[in-house]
């Protein structure tokens, strides 16, 4: 069975401004991993810039982009979120946060001027960053007798897994995460040496 495996993000956090009619647009760009960091980052964000009128942003979570959201914080609904999400989705991005703050400049920009400000000021931010690809990696833990050591890491290491932790008494066990296209040849492996165990985590 063939699957992607590989998902696009950002290398770093970074920072696009755009101005319009004395409304300022500040759009911050940060490689995330789960919603604890997402709002870890808007919590810090709105204290930083406590004086802004709007905080609006978008995020797309796992390397399915299951997990998505849009939120304009007052601006009229479609204006902000949005657009700054539709930069995300043409990146072809996950892992991302994407907060665009406005300070307001006392002219109002108009609905077709909101959109054109929070999406060229996401892909400010974007412009000012590199974008990597990355591999999913899927975690498992192989137990088995000690006597089996010099088999079980032989195949670990052809395979090219990451151990991540090992414990070694009567029964030993290895933890390791290994890209998930390989997963399944890794664990047919594993099965072949009688007398291990290996279970799937994550």
């Amino acid at each position: 069975m063939l699957f992607d495996d590989t998902y696009q993000t950002i290398s770093s956090s970074s920072q696009g401004i755009y101005k319009e009619k004395g409304s300022k647009f500040i759009a911050l760009a940060f490689p995330v991993s789960s919603e604890e960091d997402i709002k870890m980052q808007l919590a810090a964000l709105r204290k930083e810039y406590h004086d802004a009128r709007h905080h609006c942003y978008a995020y797309c979570l796992g390397y399915d982009k299951s997990a998505w959201r849009v939120n304009d914080d007052g601006e009229p609904s479609g204006t902000a979120g949005k657009p700054i999400f539709g930069q995300i989705q043409s990146m072809n991005l996950t892992n991302i946060l994407i907060v665009v703050i406005r300070y307001f400049g006392g002219i109002k920009l108009g609905i077709p001027g909101l959109i054109n400000a929070y999406r060229t000021a996401a892909r400010e931010a974007l412009g000012q960053t590199s974008i990597v690809a990355r591999t999913v990696e899927e975690i498992y833990e192989v137990c088995f007798e000690y006597p089996l050591m010099n088999d079980v890491m032989k195949i670990l290491k052809e395979e090219q897994a990451d151990i991540l932790r090992q414990e070694f008494e009567n029964t030993c066990k290895i933890r390791f995460s290994i890209r998930r296209s390989s997963g399944m040849k890794i664990t047919s492996r594993l099965q072949k040496i009688q007398g291990t165990t290996t279970i799937f985590l994550t």
